[in-house]
C-alpha cells in the first residue's frame, strides 16, 4: 500500500485504509456519520497515529485520556480532521500491571499536556514524553485520583 496523502478522507476510506495498512493491529469497531471507532494494539499506537496525522491529515489531537476498566486501563485518542469534521476515536488497552505506552507528543504537540494530565490522574506512563511530570498535584502524591481504586475521604 502506498503512503498516499488523503486531505479529506471519508469515514469509509479511513476505515479501509487503517485496516489495510495495519492488518491485525487496528480493528475498526464501528462508524457513524463523521466518526470512526477503532482499537489499536498498544505497541502500534505511535505508528498508527503518525500515519493518521501524516497521511489522513488529522491535524489535531482533541483529547488524549485514560479510562480505568478495573482489570485494565485504556488510552483513548480523539483525533480531528479539520477538512471534513471527521473524528477518529482510537483506543489502546494496557494491562493493569504494565501501564506504559509510547508518547505521541512528537506527532501532536498539544498532546503533551493531555498525556501529562493522563499520567497525573491515572498513572499511565507515556514513554518518550519530553516532560512527563505532574501538572497540579504535588510530586509527593503516591496515588492517582481518577483510578477506581482511589478512595475518597470517608470511604472505607
Amino acid at each position: 500500500m502506498s503512503d498516499e496523502i488523503f486531505q479529506a478522507p471519508s469515514v469509509r476510506e479511513i476505515s479501509d485504509l487503517l485496516q489495510n495498512k495495519f492488518p491485525g493491529r487496528v480493528k475498526v469497531t464501528g462508524t457513524e456519520e463523521r466518526r470512526v471507532f477503532a482499537k489499536v494494539d498498544r505497541d502500534s499506537v505511535h505508528d498508527v497515529c503518525a500515519y493518521i496525522h501524516d497521511n489522513l491529515t488529522f491535524e489535531h489531537a482533541s483529547a488524549i485520556m485514560g479510562n480505568d476498566m478495573i482489570e485494565y486501563m485504556e488510552v483513548i485518542y480523539l483525533l480531528s480532521n479539520y477538512y471534513t469534521g471527521v473524528m477518529i476515536e482510537l483506543t489502546a488497552e494496557l494491562p493493569a500491571n504494565d501501564l506504559h505506552i509510547r508518547s505521541t507528543a512528537d506527532i501532536w504537540g498539544g498532546g503533551n499536556w493531555h498525556e501529562r494530565e493522563t499520567y497525573e490522574l491515572f498513572g499511565i506512563v507515556f514513554d518518550g514524553h519530553p516532560k512527563l511530570q505532574r501538572l497540579l498535584t504535588p510530586d509527593t502524591y503516591e496515588f492517582y485520583p481518577f483510578r477506581k481504586s482511589y478512595k475518597l475521604r470517608g470511604q472505607e
